[in-house]
């Protein structure tokens, strides 16, 4: 079986947690494959995906993120229509809003999309990971070279924030992407 048909099994096996719907959260530090992992789930099974990389405000925004995904959340969970602003990392600002419907699945996708401060509404945690080299180089690969300055300080808040939060600890499933 795969990874992905893993996660949702394992999602299908536990009770609604976001309104009527499920909500599987795909963390794990930078370059450790979640996109990917997303992107697949998406293509088993037709849920919405919503990148983190959309809400952060910028490359500090490990700090700050938090409120767009309690927008998000708290009104799906009620079985409304929620949203979240999408920022630009390039303009510094956050500039069209993006209104998601309730659904049978919605998988968040990011760095910190297993915090704490939503875990009642979480259904399936989904831990990835890999050596801090193999991530580097693949955000630099993704990114660019000129980014290495920002990918290597936001692994150093990434990984304060994983300590804090203890979200491979709290994982219900957890995925070493090293090999891929």
């Amino acid at each position: 079986m795969s990874r992905a048909a893993d996660v949702v099994a394992h999602a299908q096996s536990r009770p609604c947690t976001l309104g009527s719907g499920r909500l599987v959260c795909v963390d794990g530090p930078s370059g450790s494959g979640k996109t990917t992992l997303a992107a697949e789930l998406a293509v088993l099974t037709g849920a919405k995906v919503v990148h983190l990389d959309d809400l952060y405000p910028g490359w500090d925004g490990l700090s700050s993120f938090e409120p767009e995904v309690h927008r998000l959340l708290d009104a799906l969970a009620v079985g409304d229509t929620g949203y979240y602003r999408r920022y630009d990392w390039t303009a510094g600002q956050y500039l069209e809003t993006h209104h998601v419907d309730p659904a049978p699945l919605l998988v968040l996708e990011g760095v910190g999309s297993g915090n704490r401060s939503w875990h009642a509404l979480v259904t399936t945690l989904v831990w990835l990971e890999a050596p801090a080299a193999v991530r580097l180089r693949r955000g630099i690969d993704r990114d660019g070279e000129s980014m290495r300055e920002h990918l290597v300080r936001w692994m150093v808040d990434e990984e304060a924030m994983f300590a804090r939060e203890r979200t491979r600890d709290r994982a219900d499933l957890r995925f070493d992407t090293s090999a891929e």
